[in-house]
């Protein structure tokens, strides 16, 4: 156990260290290397900020506004004879747009239900199981200029039910 300790803890700094002396075992000017990439960094999170502030903005929108509990109320109907647990709705839509926020709301979930009950495994496994798509999606499109996006959503939109249900399933062999 302590040697998984040590390794947990050591694995990034070896891993640093082993590029950097690839990195001098090959001539590579690698301070120089760092600081381009770290340049071009900065020049991608100006490029993405505008994006940013408003994919949280819409967060905080959906959060404050009581939106996320109405929508829930209305999809209890539907999710009632599939026996998805309705208190999970708004981390599930929430993920999609942000994983901060909808972690806020998983630590919400925590607290009422507990990190062991069946709707707590059911969270914490949906939020390793699904993507935050909207972010992902605006992120990296405007990024690299495209336009047409075919059939990216759907897809993501069907990976993501598919990630929520598996989360159920599983959720329900532990509990």
């Amino acid at each position: 156990m302590q040697f998984l300790q040590f390794f947990s803890e050591a694995v990034i700094p070896i891993t640093v260290f082993l590029i950097v002396a690839y990195g001098l075992l090959n001539r590579q000017n690698v301070f120089g290397d760092f600081l381009k990439g770290a340049k071009d960094g900065f020049y991608t999170v100006v490029d993405i900020f505008p994006t940013l502030v408003g994919l949280m903005c819409a967060v905080g929108i959906l959060r404050a506004s009581g939106f996320l509990d109405f929508f829930s109320k209305i999809l209890k109907q539907v999710m009632g004879p599939l026996h998805f647990p309705t208190e999970l709705i708004p981390v599930s839509v929430v993920k999609m747009f942000s994983s901060s926020a909808a972690t806020g709301l998983l630590l919400d979930l925590f607290k009422t239900y507990g990190t062991d009950s069946f709707i707590g495994l059911c969270a914490s496994i949906m939020m390793s199981c699904t993507e935050t798509i909207f972010y992902t999606m605006s992120i990296y499109f405007m990024h690299i200029h495209v336009k047409r996006t075919r059939f990216t959503l759907s897809g993501a939109l069907f990976a993501t039910i598919c990630g929520i249900a598996a989360s159920v399933v599983l959720a329900s062999f532990m509990v």
